[in-house]
């Protein structure tokens, strides 16, 4: 695991340069993308460099990590919408080459059914992740199976509360969702995990010097032979 400590502009331009330099070397890549407050910035990198004419997303497929249960794409809380205001509308990709989980009558059976497409696709070649305060990755709360695929989640409260403010009151964050299993994620050859804030120390802490447990499902990610880590200083604070 490669630790790289920095501000949260550098952060997301080092973490953009490595994908200016994947993409040129493999145009027909696939990504597994992240939403949230986290990646906005990498986001705004990727849309700066493909607008500058160096990098394209043309021939690139892209596997979203999660979907909330319930929420259709055209729901500005849904992530299909996230990711088309944030990156898909705004860089020059094939919007039928892009994937996110349905979260919309989904069964057990359709979610197991994103992993038989990512293996179909090839693979995710670079997968991007968050960390949860609890130490979550993906929708992936403490307790999950390592051998976990796309599954649908509960939802803690604790999840709950931490995305209420992107929602008018807590009765309005879905109870579940749709999520690519730990299993899923560890498939993925390379993989970039960013955090940000102090509300990250203690589940940064745990993924990088605590022992390899579900209580911390990012802990798995010391055994990824392929694992960078971008945090600023306060995600690093109990380092």
């Amino acid at each position: 695991m490669k630790i790289i400590r920095d501000t949260q502009r550098n952060c997301a331009r080092m973490a953009a340069e490595e994908y200016r330099k994947l993409l040129g070397e493999n145009p027909h890549c696939v990504l597994g993308l992240a939403t949230g407050s986290t990646p906005e910035m990498l986001y705004e990198e990727l849309v700066a460099l493909c607008k500058a004419g160096k990098l394209s997303f043309k021939d690139v497929t892209t596997y979203n990590l999660d979907e909330y249960v319930g929420l259709d794409g055209s729901h500005p809380q849904s992530y299909r919408y996230f990711m088309d205001s944030h990156l898909f509308n705004l860089v020059d990709i094939d919007k039928t080459r892009t994937h996110v989980p349905c979260g919309v009558g989904v069964t057990d059976e359709m979610a197991a059914h994103y992993d038989d497409e990512i293996k179909q696709a090839g693979g995710v070649d670079l997968q991007l992740l968050g960390i949860g305060p609890n130490g979550h990755i993906g929708f992936n709360e403490p307790g999950t199976p390592w051998d976990a695929v796309t599954h649908i989640v509960p939802l803690t409260d604790a999840t709950r509360q931490a995305n209420k403010r992107f929602f008018n009151s807590i009765d309005e964050v879905p109870e579940k969702a749709v999520s690519m299993g730990i299993k899923t994620v560890m498939q993925s050859r390379r993989i970039i995990l960013m955090a940000f804030g102090k509300n990250k120390a203690q589940a940064v802490k745990g993924m990088i010097e605590g022992r390899i447990d579900n209580s911390v499902p990012a802990s798995i990610l010391q055994l990824h032979p392929d694992c960078t880590v971008y945090i600023d200083d306060d995600a690093a604070s109990m380092l």
